[in-house]
This record gives structure tokens, sequence and C-alpha cells, in this order.
């Protein structure tokens, strides 16, 4: 093996033979349907076999668009081979290569021709057209191609002595009509026909989804096991508490609110999740079991994941506990603020104090509510009586960072006769749409609460999808309401200017105060800005002494500026549907009618397809339902913070899959919690936890 094929291996993460078995194609030719040259037609999807007489990399005389271009001939003929986009191909292929080429047959002015084929390399004319009609396509790198790998597995399928043990039981696999594992493994690679690699993918997203539920409800079952403070709330007292609110709750939330409030009475901790839209109301729910926990003299910590977001947090405790003409005293702690509520000069007002004595005044429980970011999670930071955690954009975390704090020791309570450590309950927190099979996934063991309504009075928001060139009618608009009163953001995909062609907020800004808004004064925020410049612009904007806020993503998550009720979105082919719905959030926090312009300088079909689908979801739900399913598993980036192969992708496009192995996974545990008579399944889950991050 030479040195280049190493080093690729490497980066493919392939060390063993069990990582090249378990190394699955992302597609397959289907070289039976072969075709000679002189047969073809217009419109063909097809193989064609044959050498490379000639083969040059040019660009198109009227796009100039870099393409690579080459002659093929067969014993009946010749045909042109175009790939748009790609030059590299001519460095690749060579003259005199013989090679299978699949793809749609075109035409042009100059006869018929095949466009962007995916190409094979292969040592004569009837190699491929032996043993297999469906060639296996694998991710490649360089030194590492699928002809190479499909070799060395094929090497190891007819020469392994005895395959993995198959870790799910066989009467799971017959209920469902799996095949085994060994059977998985040779349809997947080497398949027949096409059924047999669709059984195998079958089989390998069932697993997959299958031991990430087994996984997460067994925590569940050893959670519940644990004991949490007890915690006695008082219907009149929450009801009084909950009437002084500024606003009428939703039915949303009352029954989010029911749902926790019964959860902080149970004598085991809590664990559930509340998703919902950006302005759907969570701070408020949050803030009524915050209000359950510190009337019980215990403490809360919210951790989120910016200094913005902590910043606003911090300031939105206030003023609901201050409204409600509570003393509970709030701290904030980040990496380069720490402050407590209320002065003691002015007591309606927040100080800064110094870091020991915040950490002083947390540990002996003089301050019960403690909002930062991962500067909770330090090893200083200790709580006297640490009963409620909330996370915000839980996601945002690693697992590991929210166990530091959820696990965190606390003082040991004597409770009901008996010495232990309580453990805190768990609210987690999230804006980010999740497509329900996801969540039925990675959240099993949490609870679930749906905000899936807006607060009454709420508009609903125009979205208009525009061309850049159209752009001057946006900003007419902007020009309009903010004559009204009104604010707007302008969102940008780049911080400064590089090697991509799209728009940065540092130009973008520059030119929209010199050439469109001169009137205007326009700031700008992202995230290279150090903290206190982010919180001077954002206090500007606040105060409507900034009128257009440019800015990249930073803005996603939390920001809240009711009087913003205007956004432009540049790029936006460049941000993934949940996101994009995110940033429209932004300017849905008031009575007044929200606008979101969306500037896209994609042609692509497939992206103006996805762009369309913003303006009839109604909600984040639909968007993220929309997204699993009409993107390929490969495109869906976004999901793969969660730790989940494309191939179980494709089993969150099958509620009934992801339904059936919670089920088989609930049987299991309810007969065999501790799982000492599934050894093979218990050592899955152990191998699996390296492997698989929940956030």
């Amino acid at each position: 093996m030479i040195d280049r094929q190493k080093r690729g291996l490497r980066k493919l993460g392939l060390k063993t033979i069990c990582d090249l078995l378990f190394y699955f194609p992302s597609r397959y030719e289907n070289f039976s349907e072969r075709k000679n040259i002189i047969d073809l037609k217009e419109g063909d999807k097809t193989t064609i076999y044959g050498k490379i007489s000639d083969l040059k990399m040019e660009k198109s005389w009227q796009r100039k668009m870099p393409l690579s271009h080459a002659i093929i001939s067969d014993f009946t003929g010749t045909i042109n081979a175009v790939w748009f986009y790609q030059p590299y191909v001519a460095n690749i292929l060579r003259i005199g290569d013989k090679v299978a080429l699949t793809g749609k047959i075109g035409r042009n002015k100059t006869g018929l021709y095949i466009a962007n084929p995916s190409y094979e390399k292969i040592n004569s004319y009837e190699a491929l057209g032996k043993g297999a009609a469906l060639l296996a396509i694998y991710p490649e790198t360089t030194g590492i191609t699928s002809r190479w790998l499909r070799f060395a597995i094929q090497k190891i399928l007819k020469t392994i002595a005895e395959f993995p043990a198959d870790p799910i039981p066989p009467e799971t696999l017959n209920q469902y009509h799996l095949p085994s594992l060994k059977s998985a493994l040779i349809f997947i690679h080497t398949p027949q026909k096409l059924s047999d690699a669709e059984a195998a993918r079958k089989r390998f997203s069932f697993e997959e989804v299958f031991f990430i539920q087994l996984s997460h409800l067994k925590q569940r079952v050893e959670h519940k096991k644990k004991h949490s403070f007890d915690i006695k709330i008082g219907e009149k007292d929450l009801h009084n508490f909950l009437s002084i609110f500024p606003f009428e709750l939703t039915s949303a939330q009352k029954k989010a609110i029911n749902c926790i409030v019964a959860d902080l009475q149970k004598d085991r901790p809590m664990s559930r999740l509340l998703e919902g839209d950006a302005g759907s109301g969570k701070t408020a729910v949050a803030v009524a079991a915050t209000y359950a926990v510190v009337n019980n003299g215990l403490q809360v910590a919210y951790m989120a994941p910016t200094e913005i977001l902590s910043q606003q947090h911090f300031q939105s405790f206030i003023n609901y506990f201050s409204q409600l003409r509570l003393t509970t005293k709030v701290g904030l702690l980040t990496s380069t603020q720490v402050a407590k509520f209320p002065s003691k000069i002015k007591t309606n007002e927040a100080t800064h104090i110094s870091k020991a004595q915040l950490l002083k005044w947390v540990a002996n429980g003089e301050i019960p509510i403690l909002i930062g970011t991962h500067s909770l999670i330090q090893s200083k930071v200790k709580f006297k009586n640490l009963a409620l955690v909330i996370i915000d954009e839980q996601h945002r975390f690693g697992t590991k960072q929210r166990a530091r704090l959820v696990h965190q020791p606390a003082t040991l309570t004597e409770q009901r006769g008996r010495l232990e450590q309580p453990i805190p309950h768990l609210l987690s927190m999230t804006a980010t749409p999740i497509p329900r099979t996801l969540a039925l996934t990675i959240y099993s063991d949490l609870d679930l609460s749906l905000l899936d309504e807006m607060p009454p009075g709420r508009q609903k928001i125009i979205t208009k999808i525009m061309e850049p060139s159209q752009c001057h009618n946006a900003y007419e608009q902007i020009r309009q309401e903010i004559k009204n009163g009104r604010q707007a953001y302008v969102i940008c995909p780049l911080i400064e200017s590089g090697k991509l062609e799209a728009k940065n907020v540092t130009d973008e800004a520059r030119r929209l105060q010199k050439d469109i808004f001169p009137e205007f004064k326009i700031g700008l925020l992202h995230g290279k800005m150090l903290p206190k410049e982010k919180e001077k612009i954002l206090n500007e904007f606040r105060k409507n002494k900034i009128q257009i806020l440019t800015a990249t993503s930073v803005i996603e998550v939390g920001i809240d500026v009711p009087n913003a009720t205007m956004i432009i979105i540049e790029g936006a082919e460049r941000f993934g549907l949940a996101q994009l719905h995110q940033l429209r959030g932004r300017v849905m926090r008031s009575i007044y009618q929200p606008y979101c312009f969306i500037l896209s300088g994609s042609r692509s079909q497939k992206t103006k397809e996805r762009l369309n689908a913003l303006l009839s979801a109604k909600n984040g739900f639909e968007l993220a339902e929309y997204d699993l399913r009409f993107r390929g598993p490969g495109e869906l980036a976004g999901m793969r913070q969660w730790g989940i192969s494309d191939i179980a992708m494709e089993a969150l496009k099958n509620m009934k899959m992801v339904e059936a192995s919670r089920l088989e996974s609930q049987k299991i545990l309810e007969n065999d919690p501790d799982l000492k008579n599934h050894p093979l399944i218990l050592e899955k889950i152990k191998s699996q936890k390296n492997n698989i991050h929940f956030e």
C-alpha cells in the first residue's frame, strides 16, 4: 500500500478490517442498462463503455464556465462527454483510458453528448458485466477510489473466517423482515439487484436508530431510579404569580407549565425538553418554573450558549421578578461580566460585583438564580441547593458540558428520613425546529413539550423571495417603515470579503450607510467583535439609536428587539431552512407587521423550491419536516451535529421505522432493564457512546 492510500484511509477514518466492512456505498451504478454508442437517443439515462480518444480542460465561450471535455469511442461510434464546473476531471482521466460512464444523454448543435457522467476506469469492456449488474460507489478521497474500496472489501468478504456477531435479536429481525448482519454486509457491498441493497440499508438504518433509542431509554430508566428535591407548589400561589404577567399566556404555555409543575412535585428528577419557535414564549415558561423552585428556598442555574443571550436573559428575569415586586436576587456569570440584581444602592438596577463575591453568595444560597454561559460549569462554581437546571438552545452544548451542570455535587439533604444526594431537575429549551422522528430518536430520554402557537396579537410575517437585482424594492419598504418608527436587520453570510462570492457585513454596512440609507444610523455586529463592543451595539439598537443593524447569523438566537420588524437576508442559499426561520423569527416579536426579504443569487430550481417552503410553512416544525422529506440524507449537513450517520437519516424519513425501533427498545428494557440477558446489546450501547453525541 502506497503512502497516498494510507493517508486517504486515515482521512476516511478507516483503520481496521471492521471499519472497511462498515464503510457503506453512497450509491450504485446500474451497469445492466449498458448501451452501445450507436444506439443512444436524447433523454436516455444509461451506461456506456468506451475508450477516451481526446480529453481537455476548457471554458464555455458564452458563460466562461470551467469544464472538462472528452471524446469517447466504442466499436460502434463516438460521443462527447462534458463535465460542467468539473475541470479537475481532465486531470484524473487520461487519453487511452477505458471507462464506464453513466449519465443522461443530451443534444446540442454538435450532436449527442453525455452530461456530467459518473465515471469508472475499467480494465476491459467485459469486466463490469460479470458478477454484479450494480456497482457500489463509495465516498472517496485522494488516493482512495471506489474501485480500490470495492476490491479491498470484496476480498474481505471472500476471505473473512467469521463475521461480527449480530447485536439485533433474531426475533426482532424476523418480525420486521430484516436480513442478518452477514447477509446485510454482503447485500450492501455486492448487491445482485437493487432490492438487495435496499434491504441492507433498511436493516442498518433500523439498527442505528434502534440502538440510539435503547441507549437513551436505558438512561431514562436509570435516571428515574434517582431522587430529586421535594418541591411543594401551591396552586393558588402559582396562579397569582401567573396572573400578574403583563400578557395572556397561550394554551400551549399553560400546558407546558402544568407539565413542568407536575414533574417538579415528583420524587424523581425531571428531564423535559421545551421546544418552540422564536417568540413563542419559552422564557415565560422558564420564569414560571424558576418561581416554583425559588419559592421553596432552592436554587436555579440558567445556562445559555452566548454572552449576548445570557445578558438578555439576565435582564428578562430582572424585568419579570421586579414587575412582580419580588426581591429575588439574580446573578450573572460570563467570561467577561459578573453582576447581581438588585444593587444595594439602586434597588431597581443591577450592579457589577467581583467574581469571588458572586461565587460566595451562590455557594451559601444567598443568590437563588444564576444565569450565565459555559462559565457556570467551572469547578469553582458551587451551589448550596441546586434544584433546577435550565439549558437554553441546549443542542449548542456538548453532552459532557450539560452533564457537568446537571450532576454537579449538591449539598447532602435529608428528605423523608434518608440521607442522599439529590439530582437537580432539568429543563432543556430549543427554538431549533426538529423533525418529529429526530426528536423521538435523540430525545428518547426526555419528555417533550411543544409551544406550537404564538402569543395573541402577533401578525403573520410577510415573506418575499427576491433576486439581488430587486433589492431596491426591499430598501424602499424599509425606508418607509423606519420613518414610521420601526427598525431593521440586514444579514450577510460573511464577516469580510474572501474567496466566496457572497456579501459580507463589513462592506455591506459601509455601502448601505454611504449609498442607500445616508439618513439613518447603521450598526455592524459579528462574531469577531469583543463582547463589550457587541453589547454596546445591541444597546444602541434596542434604544433605536441605530435604525439598521447589519449582522451575520450571530443574531440567529435570542436577540429580542420588538421594534425591529424587517429583515433582509442576503445570500439566503447559504443558510439552512431552520436557520432562515430562526433569523426570520427576530422580527416576529411585537404586534407590528413584520417583513422578511430573502435574497438569493442562486438560479438553481432546487434552491428556489427549498426557499419557497418558507412561504407555505406555518411554523418551524413544518419546515424541519420539509427539509427531512425533500433533501437527501447526504445533504442534511445541519443535522450532522446530532452525530447520526447518513444511513440512519434515511430511517428518520420513515415514522413507522422509528416507532417500531422505539417499541422494540421499550419491550427489551421492560423485561431486562439491566440488559443482563442481552450482552451483545449492552456491548453495542457502550461502544457507540464514544461515537454518537446527542446534542
